[in-house]
């Protein structure tokens, strides 16, 4: 059986395409952290600022995982707002531009890994 995801909320998105849509929607309307649990019990999350993304991909509740990184990027940026109103900055260098970040959720949804052209800090 093929990997499946849910937003928190419990949308379930019909194809990749479209959670990406929702995940873009959600992003427009100020809602700038958004997580999807899959039917393995994968956790993906999308923290982002509109311009720069932390993309975390957690194998399970416990799992402190790993985050898609730019390396070599300077600078830090602001404007990461968390659900629950928490404003965070992170390195640049520990997240990616948002069009990097939505094509890495496309392809995990699609194919349950990330493009093999990305590079990813191990948090575990």
């Amino acid at each position: 059986m093929a990997e499946s995801w849910s937003f928190s909320d419990g949308t379930v998105p019909a194809s990749p395409a479209a959670a990406l849509a929702v995940l873009r929607e959600r992003i427009d309307a100020g809602q700038l952290e958004t997580w999807l649990t899959s039917s393995r019990g994968r956790s993906l999350a999308v923290i982002t600022n509109a311009k720069r993304a932390m993309v975390m991909l957690l194998d399970d509740e416990s799992d402190p995982g790993e985050h898609a990184v730019t390396p070599g990027a300077a600078g830090r940026s602001k404007g990461f707002i968390l659900a629950n109103g928490q404003h965070d900055e992170y390195l640049d260098e520990d997240t990616v531009p948002l069009p990097d970040a939505l094509r890495i959720v496309d392809q995990i949804l699609a194919e349950g890994t990330p493009p093999g052209d990305t590079t990813w800090s191990v948090d575990r």
